[in-house]
């Protein structure tokens, strides 16, 4: 079977490049400067990787690893790093560096290998901060590059901008990601419709599969029995006293708990907790000791367990640690949302049918629905010392680290 050709930037463990494989591409040449990224790549396919900054890195080189010409490869992909555009740096101070942040070079490095390898499709993707009203510069800066491509190159490459959420697509986890997808061309492509809903069982107002949840992705997998996956620090005895699919909030004056904490103070994914019934909430990649999403057992979920809630294919095997892992799978895109953007780039722009399909990249439904919640035990007597009156967070940009960057500026004015 022929198979259309794909230049990966910021690879990372795989997850876009696993789903554009699963629609009939081939990776001809990746590029990643992680080392156990670059590591779990090689230990799983044998794709040319190319293991520098691609800051350091020629387009021609690029090229050459993946024995294409200009203008030959049927796809550009990659996720530049995501953190200068991220929602928890508003949520912690108000604002974010954005296109200040060196880090964000990685978009201006996407685009010129995009000018330089004039190849007839692209899809970026990035977090939905990308596009965030009046913090949308990183998007302009998108548009006005291609703009002045084709002036230069006489190309006619056209973008279209949508943020998808995973769950819409039968991955079990609710993800928001903003997609960059265009042609050299000039054909305009639309995104696929959702397949999924998030609906109440028996609801026929949608016509739609309800929501794949945790139990339908980690139902079968083997309870592990290592000690890298139970709490450590001190909230791991707390997480025990908080239901399935709450978080810290239960242990608020609005919450069923007790009130050790001030409503909204802490950041959302602090203590938070997987119900079995709902799909997952976004998985972090360096999350701190208290940092969830946890497990409905009361334990950090193994590289397993995170590959299923990323639908990544079950051949790959996450190397390195735990942590390891989580930083790798925490940074992915879900597979199964990158195979169904990638059928439809081939179908739209690249005038390829995908006849085949690879079910293991899809979540099916369990076969048994899931047990009860898990039974929670009450809180322990030395975190009952924090029960009191706690201050609600004031708002967006008015917390603590907030006035303290706040009072710095104005000091060394």
């Amino acid at each position: 079977m022929t198979q259309l050709t794909a230049i990966s930037l910021f690879t990372g463990a795989g997850g876009l490049d696993y789903g554009f494989e699963a629609a009939g591409f081939r990776t001809a040449a990746a590029l990643e400067i992680d080392a156990r990224c670059v590591e779990t790549l090689k230990h799983n396919r044998d794709w040319p990787v190319v293991a520098r900054d691609l800051a350091e890195v020629p387009t021609a080189e690029l090229l050459s690893a993946a024995e294409l010409g200009v203008g030959e490869a049927d796809v550009l992909i990659g996720g530049p790093p995501c953190q200068p555009f991220s929602k928890s740096g508003f949520w912690a101070t108000g604002t974010a560096r954005r296109l200040d942040d060196p880090r964000a070079h990685t978009l201006s490095g996407y685009l010129r290998v995009l000018a330089e390898a004039q190849p007839r499709a692209f899809l970026m993707e990035n977090v939905e901060g990308l596009g965030f009203r009046g913090k949308d510069e990183g998007l302009r800066l998108f548009a006005e590059s291609l703009a002045e491509i084709n002036t230069e190159l006489g190309t006619r490459y056209r973008a279209s901008v949508a943020v998808l959420n995973a769950a819409d697509f039968g991955v079990p986890q609710l993800r928001r990601r903003l997609f960059i997808i265009g042609s050299r061309d000039g054909r305009e492509f639309r995104f696929p419709t959702p397949t999924h809903a998030d609906r109440a069982e028996g609801d026929e107002l949608i016509n739609l599969p309800p929501y794949r949840t945790t139990w339908d992705a980690l139902h079968d997998v083997t309870e592990p029995n290592e000690t890298s996956s139970a709490l450590k620090g001190k909230w791991a005895d707390l997480l025990a006293s908080i239901p399935e699919g709450q978080n810290y909030l239960w242990h608020t004056e609005r919450g069923g708990g007790e009130p050790l904490f001030g409503w909204r103070r802490r950041y959302w994914s602090f203590l938070l907790k997987l119900a079995k019934n709902q799909p997952a909430w976004t998985l972090q990649a360096q999350p701190g000791p208290a940092t969830g999403p946890f497990h409905w057992r009361n334990r950090r979920l193994t590289a397993r367990e995170m590959a299923r809630l990323q639908t990544f294919p079950e051949d790959v095997e996450i190397t390195g640690s735990l942590a390891d892992a989580q930083r790798q799978l925490g940074n992915a895109v879900p597979s199964l949302l990158a195979e169904v953007q990638a059928r439809a780039i081939a179908r739209q722009l690249l005038d390829f049918n995908v006849r085949r399909k690879l079910p293991r990249l899809s979540v099916a439904a369990a076969l048994t629905p899931p047990p009860p919640a898990e039974p929670v035990v009450a809180v322990p007597a030395h975190h009952l010392r924090l029960r009191g009156e706690h201050a609600a967070h004031p708002g967006t940009g008015k917390g603590n680290r907030a006035l303290a960057r706040d009072s710095a500026s104005r000091l060394a004015v």
